[in-house]
């Protein structure tokens, strides 16, 4: 299939301004190179990104498949770009001192138009180990089991986790649901011996910090 208009101002922009000019959507269309008939490379970006953003990442290559032109080779080679990625970026001494080191890592869900929760967990030198989607939509975190959102941190000897949601409409300040949800998942963590770090909301352009407003005790 032909390239289409938009993918070829796409290359020739980020041959001129570099890989920091694409957005996520236009840097997997330029992995794609081509989409289908039937599926259009910006859609099957689009779609590809909503996978990425919904699913964690050992689930990418089977839930891939289920695009429409997205085959098991295709699915596998997205999945191994973003784990070369992922590796070359990866900075064994970053440290979380304080909420703001968090923001880059998870700034990706400020842009989606559901809510996506998340986990961070942190070692005991407060290095990020793992980022997991724990549910997309709004109000699922309520309805949560503390034991499914700190499960795999237990697993992996995290010492401490932190939580994360967007607000897609834009004001990061928490609703009462986060409060009482925080609150609920507080003592929760106590009660398992997991520290819970902070809960931070963010928006496009800006965040709100459980723990820098003094709703949560503070990170040692």
């Amino acid at each position: 299939m032909n390239e289409s208009k938009e993918q070829i101002d796409i290359r020739r922009l980020t041959l001129k301004n570099g890989l920091s000019w694409p957005n996520d959507k236009e840097l997997i269309m330029l992995i794609l190179g081509t989409g289908t008939r039937k599926m259009p490379v910006e859609y099957m970006a689009e779609k590809i990104l909503d996978v990425i953003c919904a699913t964690n990442q050992e689930q990418w290559v089977n839930e891939l498949q289920k695009i429409d032109g997205v085959g098991k080779s295709r699915a596998l080679s997205i999945a191994a770009a973003l784990e070369l990625g992922k590796r070359h970026n990866r900075s064994p001494q970053a440290q979380v001192h304080n909420p703001k080191d968090v923001i880059p890592f998870i700034k990706h869900i400020a842009m989606q138009s559901a809510e996506h929760f998340v986990a961070i967990t942190l070692n005991g030198a407060k290095e990020i180990m793992n980022i997991r989607v724990l549910c997309v939509g709004a109000g699922n975190m309520a309805v949560l089991k503390p034991s499914e959102i700190f499960s795999e941190a237990l697993k992996e000897h995290a010492s401490g986790i932190i939580l994360s949601h967007n607000h897609p409409g834009g004001h990061a300040e928490p609703s009462g649901q986060d409060l009482a949800t925080t609150e609920h998942l507080l003592r929760a963590s106590e009660l398992l011996g997991l520290a819970l770090l902070d809960h931070i909301i963010i928006t496009k352009n800006s965040y709100f910090s459980f723990l820098e407003h003094g709703l949560l005790p503070t990170l040692k």
